[in-house]
C-alpha cells in the first residue's frame, strides 16, 4: 500500500492542473454558446422589425385592409388608386426609374 503513496504524487500534480484547464476551458465554451444564442435571438427580432421587406408587408396589409373595410363596386379601380397612393410603392418606382436610366 505505501508502495502507491509516492507514484500518487506526480499523477495528481499533472492531473490536477489539467483538470483545472479544462475546466476553465469548459466554462468559457458554456459562456461563448449563451452569448451566441442571445446574439442570434437579437438578429432574428431586429432584423424583421427594421427590415425593408416588413415594411412593403406593412403597405400591402394597409392596402388591403382599405380594400375590406371599403365596400365600393369597382376593385380593380380601388386597388389602382390605392397602388398610386402608396408612398412604398412610389419609392420603388422612383428607384426602378433611377437604376433604368442610361448615363449620358
Amino acid at each position: 500500500m505505501l508502495e502507491i503513496f509516492p507514484l500518487l504524487i506526480p499523477i495528481l500534480a499533472l492531473t490536477i492542473p489539467c483538470l483545472a484547464i479544462w475546466t476553465k476551458h469548459q466554462s468559457k465554451m458554456a459562456e461563448l454558446q449563451l452569448r451566441m444564442r442571445a446574439d442570434e435571438q437579437q438578429a432574428r427580432t431586429g432584423d424583421l422589425a427594421t427590415s425593408d421587406a416588413y415594411a412593403r408587408l406593412e403597405e400591402r396589409v394597409r392596402v388591403l385592409e382599405r380594400i375590406v373595410t371599403d365596400r365600393g363596386s369597382d376593385l380593380a379601380a380601388q386597388i389602382e388608386a390605392l397602388r398610386a397612393e402608396s408612398p412604398a410603392l412610389q419609392a420603388q418606382r422612383a428607384d426602378l426609374l433611377q437604376s433604368t436610366k442610361v448615363p449620358s
